[in-house]
């Protein structure tokens, strides 16, 4: 993948630079070390005492999806096919990131759950339970894998130092901050890693415009380039979604990614909606991820540019864009891009950047992890009614144990020349299936315990099914990549739907009266937890999604 362009991609790093990388690493540590102290109860671990104001848990939530599969695979699908990849933003997160804040984190919230899985055992039973909270755990062990992994290449790569050797400090620093301060150090280092990596992308965006000629020129350059000018429309992205016809490209988007995928993230993974969890009121967790949808819908801005200015101005990009040939792949875009226009000073500021990106990402998983392993799974089903400081230390365990873990499953990556097709694959198996149990049960007061793990496993088996039948293993379906699996997130949607309805037809529900702020219908009283009226208009979850959702709607029809 990256390696195999090591020479080419070496950076000419001098001591400003690494005195730099040093500093920001220090600056990291000490916050672990600082929030180390405000730890007293597994709650403080956990969910920070659900004691941090909203633009704080905010920043941290666009920060923790702010990875390294964000800032590589979106770059890297810049370059591939240009401005469609704003759909992963613009409609594969905002409008889910306003749904989760105005209408789900009142159910999360309001009944006080720890995580996610909880809420599953306290709609659907232990069985549904059970299985959401295995899944999950292991999706965080993959995806910190991805985030590891990529660090410890890039590292390996720009700076000379051996994998093995970057896989180790990165694991550890990482490591050593969520161990000590929990949820806290996790998130108020997420806050100070997304302004380091707005220093580090945004001048390396202007710089690249200014090489290029400004829009303009990079508009005329991109439009000669292989692609043409399909790269400058984001509609109808046939090249993303896979589908030759434009029609079908665009349900693909819309209902695959934009409704499946990305409300199956955003709305039901945990390591999102747990920095929501630890605000201090029930309006500040609503806030949360719509504060957060500002930043995000602006992303791409920094990502996907810089991605397609380098597939036009860097000779190895511009090669394999045409025949193929050569070293590169389009996940060293942002690095050649780096390599090419970068002084010392700035590169030092751009690779703390990206390593900020990366260990966002991985902190955000194992805290995640940790929590779902201590609470849903070692209290719940192995060691119960222990003292509230053991399950704590429980967590710490739990942490060592994913970071190496995620050493272990670093590797599976390796064989995609596009990181973003295997994130995709992998949210097809555990989000979209989970996102169909979530929405039947929140707004179907009928749905039973029965259909919740039936339908679970049921819709994980049809995305792995169209997964294997897929061009990416056996090509029985002629489909793969990003397309297909926006096509099996979809079917796991549709099966999981099918088999909860029918199984919930044929056994007997819950009574009404155990249902009361789990379903919308039974749930007035949490949904009006705060008098919200009363809160000036920019606290006010609705209409702050109002004016977000007025300015995506603006940014898709100006790039449409």
């Amino acid at each position: 993948m990256i390696l195999a362009a090591d020479a080419q991609l070496r950076l000419d790093a001098n001591w400003i630079d690494y005195l730099l990388i040093a500093f920001y690493f220090a600056f990291v540590i000490g916050i672990g070390i600082l929030a180390r102290r405000s730890v007293s109860s597994s709650l403080d671990f956990f969910l920070s005492g659900r004691s941090l104001p909203a633009w704080v848990t905010g920043l941290a939530f666009v920060s923790a999806n702010l990875g390294a599969v964000e800032i590589i695979g979106m770059s890297a699908n810049g370059a591939n096919y240009g401005i469609p990849t704003v759909h992963y933003f613009w409609v594969g997160a905002v409008p889910a990131m306003l749904f989760l804040g105005v209408v789900m984190m009142p159910f999360y919230y309001g009944s006080k759950v720890r995580s996610v899985p909880e809420f599953m055992n306290r709609r659907f039973g232990s069985a549904a339970h059970l299985v959401n909270a295995i899944s999950f755990a292991v999706a965080q062990l993959l995806i910190a894998g991805i985030n590891l992994y990529l660090l410890a290449s890039i590292v390996e790569v720009l700076l000379g130092w051996p994998l093995w050797v970057s896989l180790v400090v990165a694991a550890a620093i990482v490591l050593t901050y969520t161990a000590l301060g929990g949820l806290s150090a996790a998130i108020y280092n997420e806050v100070l890693q997304f302004f380091v990596i707005v220093a580090a992308l945004l001048p390396l965006t202007l710089v690249g415009l200014n090489k290029v000629g400004g829009w303009d020129g990079l508009k005329e350059k991109v439009a000669g380039s292989p692609g043409g000018g399909e790269q400058l429309s984001s509609w109808p992205g046939t090249a993303l979604s896979g589908f030759d016809n434009p029609v079908l490209s665009v349900i693909g988007i819309v209902f695959g990614l934009g409704f499946v995928l990305s409300f199956g993230y955003w709305t039901t993974n945990f390591v999102e909606v747990q920095r929501a969890m630890a605000t201090n009121s029930m309006s500040a967790a609503q806030r949360s991820p719509i504060i957060g949808a500002f930043p995000k819908m602006f992303v791409p801005f920094i990502v996907i540019i810089p991605g397609m200015i380098a597939a036009v101005t860097v000779n190895e990009l511009v090669q394999f864009k045409e025949d193929g040939s050569g070293g590169a792949t389009y996940n060293d875009s942002i690095l050649y891009l780096m390599r090419d226009l970068l002084p010392n000073g700035m590169l030092g500021v751009a690779i703390a950047g990206l390593l900020a990106s990366f260990m966002a990402g991985m902190a955000a998983n194992i805290s995640a992890f940790n929590t779902v392993f201590s609470y849903d799974l070692w209290q719940t089903y192995l060691v119960k009614d222990k003292e509230d400081s053991y399950y704590t230390a429980v967590g710490r365990v739990a942490a060592v144990a994913a970071t190496l873990i995620a050493i272990g499953t670093a590797t599976f990556a390796a064989s995609y020349s596009n990181v973003m097709t295997y994130l995709q694959t992998l949210f097809g198996f555990f989000n979209a299936p989970l996102f169909a149990t979530f929405i039947l049960g929140m707004f179907w007061k009928r749905m039973t315990a029965a259909a919740g793990w039936s339908g679970l496993v049921a819709g994980t088996a049809a995305a792995v099914g169209v997964w294997v039948l897929s061009e990416d293993v056996l090509g029985v379906i002629g489909i793969g990549e990003q397309g297909g699996a926006f096509v099996a997130a979809s079917a796991a949607f549709v099966v999981d739907i099918v088999v909860s309805v029918v199984v919930s037809l044929a056994t007997e529900p819950k009574p009404e009266h155990e249902l009361e702020g789990l379903v919308y219908s039974r749930s007035e009283r949490t949904r009006r937890h705060e008098e919200v009226s009363r809160l000036p208009w920019h606290q006010q979850p609705t209409r702050l999604a109002g004016v977000a959702l007025a300015l995506v709607v603006l940014l898709n029809i100006l790039f449409w």
